[in-house]
């Protein structure tokens, strides 16, 4: 378990009053199959471009969808693969949601018609791979709980509009990310590798990432050059791994970093460059081996430095003992309940 917060899904009516805002695009031609509209799939359900076919026990990706479909759920079915074919005539589909099915096989061009597809959900499903072939237009893919093991720069290449990246609960291995595989991601901001097999932190990650969420993997340090570049990320999230080590200058590298998880790992001492960092406000770093505070650890020299004042600091379950720390170590903290110490349990 790790405490990065899962993906819950949006409910079907936050997507319809999404797609509601782009009511005012003309209709197409091929958008009315008959007098009284286009033809709902037999069991499924049709309501404002939103087409609804989940829990329906479907073994394959039904037949004849409306042409003016901008959402299509088909989670929670027994599909198997996705067809060249499958998806033809949806040039106008927005989200894509085919999570918890039984899905280990993409043909390269079952997308291909999607050609303003945004957001792609395939978590829970069989995949070994992500499919080559996504459409450039999605801004958001979600692919945790499959079988994933690699991570080819081919299948990530010309994808410059996501800005979303879900991957957590997967076998990946640092071995089976491929250099420069997120190079051309100029726009990612957040993405999720939690719970996986990976050893260290990802190379090459673009520099427009606001959000890390590495929790629950198998980092055992932090080398200053992994978070090089990283300049507008705000949070981290490296709880649960087995980290023993912060390399002096890793903060340096993440200048407007606001938030820092590294709870659950095997710290000996508080890692350097809190005290002297700008924006940082939440330091978590409870269940460790942190056996004492450094008067400076976490506080700057200078009483004139200008530093965003902590709103959360947890060391609780560490080595450490309360009355061992020096009052004057938080006195850069306003709020007294703003840091947590506790006892070593």
């Amino acid at each position: 378990a790790c405490l990065a917060k899962p993906f819950h899904q949006q409910g079907l009516f936050d997507f319809m009053l999404e797609d509601e805002g782009s009511a005012d695009m003309p209709p197409t031609d091929d958008s009315v199959t008959s007098g009284f509209g286009p033809v709902c799939p037999f069991r499924c359900q049709c309501h404002l471009r939103v087409v609804q076919c989940s829990d329906l026990g479907l073994e394959k990706v039904p037949k004849d969808l409306p042409s003016d479909t901008t959402l299509l759920d088909l989670q929670n079915n027994k599909i198997t693969e996705i067809k060249e074919g499958d998806f033809k005539n949806l040039k106008n589909l927005h989200a894509l949601i085919l999570v918890n099915n039984k899905i280990s096989k993409i043909s390269p061009l079952a997308f291909a018609p999607l050609k303003k597809l945004e957001r792609l959900y395939l978590s829970k499903n069989n995949l070994k791979e992500l499919p080559e072939n996504m459409p450039k237009s999605l801004q958001e893919i979600r692919a945790h709980e499959n079988d994933i093991s690699k991570l080819r720069k081919a299948v990530f290449n010309g994808l410059s509009e996501v800005i979303v990246l879900e991957l957590g609960t997967n076998p990946i291995k640092s071995s089976g990310i491929e250099n420069g595989a997120f190079q051309g991601m100029k726009r990612l901001s957040y993405i999720r590798i939690a719970d996986t097999n990976i050893t260290s932190i990802p190379k090459g990650l673009p520099p427009s990432l606001t959000e890390l969420h590495l929790d629950g993997n198998k980092i055992s340090k932090i080398d200053a050059e992994s978070l090089s570049g990283l300049t507008n990320l705000a949070k981290l999230g490296l709880s649960f791994n087995s980290i023993s080590s912060v390399e002096n200058g890793s903060l340096n590298n993440v200048p407007h970093l606001r938030e820092l998880h590294l709870n659950n790992n095997e710290l000996v001492r508080v890692p350097s460059g809190l005290g002297d960092h700008k924006y940082i406000q939440v330091v978590y770093l409870h269940n460790n081996k942190i056996a004492s505070i450094g008067i400076n650890d976490f506080c700057p020299l200078g009483y004139n430095t200008k530093k965003a004042s902590y709103s959360g600091v947890s060391l609780f379950s560490n080595p450490v003992q309360y009355w061992e720390i020096q009052p004057s170590a938080f006195r850069c903290i306003h709020e007294r309940s703003a840091v947590q110490i506790g006892n070593y349990k």
